[in-house]
């Protein structure tokens, strides 16, 4: 009798567009049209196309590295060498195009800037997917190796040092424009729409939302378990190392020390608001692109409008926890 009226009562939450369960299913878009409506009032130049392209540009790469997040939570795994990955490639790109072999071949210099780069952060991911799907490593244990170490190997390579350089064919990835707009923000939209079909009509996808349900049953049924984590740690760390060289083309310069710092908590962030479930078994891609944008709206709204980063920082947790409750709520 409890449980009849139990599954009437979810039923009635369900149809009514002010219940729990909707303010739960579009709190987000409410939460949004809430910031820009604050930020359109109160937040000078907001309306601005210079603001436009600012954060276009900032929510690129959060956007670019949530997809892969979401790839890797789906699993109910989580990948926190992002950033160590961005600061990786990013420093490896500038050493190869203003190497000796680079100037001479300025072409080709550029082009191994970026392919030995992604190369490099795909054997990351790889060693990541490796101790999880074989070494049966937590996988944020295992990501912490990479996360603790990806970004030591960075600085030795630089020495430590800034690098500056004045490349146009390499800064395109970071300033050039398509039809008036950014061209990281049309490369993050392309890799979104694209992992969103992968997802939806693949079988890569379908096995990937299997292994993140319930992995014991994939396996039984015959799904590549391994294969498919290692392929999900390859795929979030090739999408951080180009995420890496989209930074430090922008910056026209390498910081080590800085590139993809936190990116991992942005990351984490964008994929939970957009709907990751942290249990795994769901992986809404164009979700994790909305959790960028939001996330980045929030941080310049608060920047705008005169608070420090570090409140920035309290204020993305913040919206980690509440956005988990929200799923933890949900399926009550």
């Amino acid at each position: 009798m409890s449980r009849e009226r139990s599954s009437a009562e979810r039923g009635v939450l369900l149809q009514n567009p002010l219940s729990g369960i909707s303010l739960r299913r579009h709190g987000g878009l409410i939460a949004l049209a809430l910031l820009l409506l604050f930020n359109i009032v109160f937040t000078r130049n907001f309306l601005h196309m210079q603001t436009l392209f600012v954060n276009v540009s900032q929510v690129a790469t959060i956007a670019i590295v949530a997809v892969g997040m979401t790839l890797v939570i789906a699993t109910r795994g989580v990948d926190l060498s992002v950033g160590a990955v961005m600061a990786l490639a990013g420093a490896l790109a500038p050493l190869i195009f203003m190497s000796s072999f680079g100037r001479a071949n300025p072409g080709l210099g550029v082009a191994l800037a970026i392919i030995v780069p992604l190369l490099v952060a795909a054997a990351c991911g790889l060693f990541n997917g490796v101790l999880v799907a074989f070494l049966n490593v937590q996988p944020i244990i295992a990501t912490l190796i990479l996360f603790i170490s990806g970004r030591g190997i960075a600085l030795v390579l630089t020495n430590g040092n800034l690098q500056t350089f004045s490349n146009p064919i390499f800064s395109f990835l970071g300033t050039g424009r398509i039809l008036g707009l950014p061209f990281q923000g049309w490369l993050a939209l392309a890799i979104a729409l694209f992992f969103a079909w992968l997802v939806a009509r693949t079988l890569y996808g379908r096995y990937l939302l299997a292994v993140g349900g319930n992995e014991t049953a994939a396996g039984l049924a015959g799904v590549p378990v391994r294969t498919v984590k290692i392929a999900t740690y390859v795929i979030s760390a090739s999408l951080a190392g180009l995420a890496g060289l989209i930074v430090v083309a922008i910056n026209s310069a390498s910081d080590a020390a800085r590139i993809g710092n936190l990116m991992e908590l942005d990351a984490i962030a964008a994929a939970v608001v957009g709907g990751a479930v942290l249990s795994g078994g769901r992986a809404p891609i164009l979700g994790a692109i909305f959790g960028a944008v939001f996330i980045q709206l929030v941080r310049y709204t608060l920047l705008a409008n005169g608070f420090s980063d570090e409140v920035a920082l309290i204020i993305k947790a913040a919206i980690i926890v509440f956005a988990v409750y929200l799923q933890q709520a949900s399926r009550e």
